[in-house]
């Protein structure tokens, strides 16, 4: 019998390939799915005046931030949504600085651009803040063909802009079917340079995840998946062993297993980090064989 099921059956109840958390290294929070832009191909569906995820306050984030210090957390990573839309976003980031290193996903137009003088002091923080820049196309008529008119170079000059105040930035994409990722990542070199950046910013290359709410037709993981193409150590680096996502939904915190499955309520792991540590991750979502094919991470820990 083949070790992978092809029905394509979704189900909440415990069955297949799955993991077993570990180490709460990495917390992420997501600021909401209001954005400035309104992208078809949006991980989200995010848009502006969107509440399918609300916006987050420093009162929702603080109480996560402390109960996630006492499990050890090692990072704060925060998504969207675009995160510099949210009113609290720099008062969460000032606050989250004197614990930990923070990762902040943002598309570095007009919100960011609007707030630069608010985050420039937090590079005097007792950790380090940086930034991952969506920059889809190393084309900026492709960039901007999804993005709007102008948004490519915009985005370079933020991100030149925060390299300048001593920020880390890096930048986000995702890869075209049969493409020479070397080449493509060397395509955006040239652009780093005009914008005052390192010829070797990092580049996050991401799998197609498909939009959220969609089944694409994908295998279903098994539990000899997992035992027979994964060791040990590899599984302890699926994100959900090691990292949760908190999210607001119905203005009410939730605690998710990971950054990619808030479109499915059988991933809602309750209200606690610290009992959501302890329970076991089914790997049935489509986005979670995406991962176990490609070793794809929205983590840079």
């Amino acid at each position: 019998m083949s070790l992978f099921a092809t029905d394509n059956t979704r189900v909440n109840s415990p069955v297949g390939g799955y993991i077993q958390p570990r180490q709460l290294k990495e917390l992420w929070f997501h600021t909401g799915t209001v954005c400035n832009l309104r992208c078809s191909f949006c991980l989200e569906g995010s848009k502006p005046g969107d509440n399918r995820l609300n916006a987050i306050t420093l009162d929702d984030a603080k109480p996560f931030i402390e109960e996630a210090l006492a499990l050890g957390t090692e990072q704060f990573s925060f998504t969207g949504g675009e995160p510099f839309v949210i009113p609290d976003m720099v008062k969460i980031l000032d606050y989250a600085l004197d614990h930990n290193p923070c990762l902040v996903l943002t598309n570095a137009t007009e919100p960011l651009l609007n707030r630069l003088h608010q985050v420039a002091p937090l590079v005097r923080k007792p950790f380090p803040l940086s930034f991952r820049v969506s920059l889809d196309h190393p084309d900026p008529v492709k960039h901007d063909a999804f993005r709007g008119q102008g948004n490519f170079h915009l985005s370079l000059r933020v991100m030149g802009q925060l390299h300048l105040l001593g920020f880390t930035v890096s930048i986000a994409r995702q890869s075209a079917e049969n493409e020479d990722e070397e080449a493509v990542n060397r395509a955006y070199v040239p652009f780093f340079k005009k914008a005052g950046l390192p010829g070797d910013t990092h580049v996050v290359v991401f799998p197609e995840f498909h939009e959220p709410g969609s089944n694409p037709d994908v295998p279903q993981i098994t539990e000899s998946c997992m035992t027979t193409y994964k060791t040990e150590g590899q599984r302890d680096e699926f994100m959900c062993s090691f990292s949760k996502m908190v999210v607001k939904k119905g203005g009410c915190m939730r605690v998710y297993a990971c950054t990619l499955v808030d479109d499915d309520e059988g991933y809602d792991l309750g209200g606690s980090l610290s009992e959501a540590m302890k329970i076991r991750v089914w790997l049935k979502h489509h986005r979670c064989y995406t991962c176990f094919a490609n070793g794809a991470s929205c983590s840079e820990i």
